[in-house]
């Protein structure tokens, strides 16, 4: 597939190249993620200045308007550095919803404040019993406008941690999927953080008659919803292509060096042939990749919606093979905690779990299929 990428593209992608070479080596972003805040605040300061952080939104708020396509290019530059600031849930996942289903007055107030860098988000939707299912949302949500009380449990909220604010999703009194402004810090939140074994940060939350204010003037934005997760999985995925690149190259390169009985193992043919499944399965995930992304942009919620299942299947197959290969082939040393494979391979795991397993994906497209 032939993917040229526009003037606006080519300079997402330098600059976040150029980023990942000179501020966020391998060592930097352990340090990071080790912290007690869990990624740079310095960093989150140099996104906005690079206007990262205005990227998907309208230029009516401070935003670049940017595209599905152009988060993709974004992410798979970024991705490559293992990133843990909290860009995804705060700019991709709550920011998105902010823009769908906002009043102008509350996308003037938060989009501005996530575009300056003054405001952090968490995205608080989907629950245990169902990550990637919106019509399970048990979460409830009473009243209406300023005046609404939030009630139940949302599992695995990115860096709800560091967020000023968390959009959560719940069920009204009319059994349809409201979305609400929660302050991070207001009374009736009991929250348990946690580090997730790829080195960022989540939380499990309780909610128990917490203050809240409606997003939006409609209490039913069950597809608002789905559509920010069909972009999140755009962009974790756009992580997921650009981390199997890398250990695919790094898997080659270690072949070439990594001797038995004097010769490298690189011509070991079978290793070989695990290489060429490698590569195949790279190519694979990047084309659909492509797919969804500009599926997406296109604005047809039903292909959009299957285009991002299709797209977090291939991703999850391609990573399992890929991960688990390059992993092997670098003997012990793929899982220690100094070299970055075994980084990369609990990323890709990571990946695979959020906003619905491969599993559960295909699973579901089978069922739409039967019901054909």
């Amino acid at each position: 597939m032939d993917f040229a990428l526009n003037d606006i593209q080519q300079m997402l992608q330098d600059s976040a190249d150029k980023f990942i070479h000179n501020k966020y080596d391998f060592e930097t972003r352990q340090k990071h993620s080790k912290s007690e805040l869990g990624y740079s605040e310095d960093n989150w300061q140099l996104f906005a200045e690079l206007g990262w952080l205005a990227l998907p939104f309208e230029e009516e708020f401070g935003g670049l308007d940017g595209n599905a396509t152009d988060v993709m290019v974004l992410m798979t530059e970024l991705g490559k550095g293992l990133l843990v600031e909290p860009y995804v849930s705060t700019v991709i996942m709550a920011g998105n919803a902010i823009q769908r289903c906002g009043t102008d007055e509350q996308k003037a107030e938060l989009i501005g404040s996530i575009v300056g860098g003054e405001l952090k988000l968490a995205f608080a939707a989907t629950e245990a019993q169902a990550p990637a299912d919106i019509k399970a949302i048990t979460t409830t949500a009473t009243g209406s406008g300023d005046s609404v009380k939030i009630n139940g449990k949302k599992s695995v909220v990115l860096h709800a941690a560091s967020a000023d604010k968390l959009i959560v999703a719940a069920r009204t009194d009319t059994d349809t999927i409201g979305l609400y402004i929660v302050d991070a810090s207001a009374e009736g939140i009991s929250a348990h953080h946690y580090p997730t074994n790829d080195g960022g940060r989540a939380s499990d939350l309780t909610f128990k008659d917490v203050n809240a204010t409606q997003l939006g003037d409609s209490n039913d934005v069950a597809a608002a919803i789905q559509a920010v997760l069909n972009d999140a999985v755009v962009a974790v995925s756009a992580e997921a292509v650009s981390l199997m690149d890398k250990m695919l190259n790094a898997t080659v390169e270690y072949t070439k060096v990594r001797k038995q009985f004097d010769v490298p193992i690189a011509k070991f043919q079978v290793l070989q042939h695990n290489m060429v499944d490698m590569f195949m399965e790279c190519e694979q995930a990047r084309s659909m990749l492509y797919y969804a992304a500009i599926t997406i942009g296109e604005g047809n919620a039903e292909a959009a919606n299957k285009a991002s299942q299709f797209l977090k299947w291939k991703v999850g197959q391609a990573a399992r093979l890929v991960g688990q290969t390059a992993v092997q082939l670098h003997g012990g040393m793929g899982v220690t905690d100094e070299l970055d494979v075994g980084h990369m391979f609990k990323r890709l795991t990571m990946i695979n779990t959020l906003f619905g397993s491969m599993d559960y994906h295909l699973d579901s497209l089978v069922k739409q299929r039967q019901a054909a």
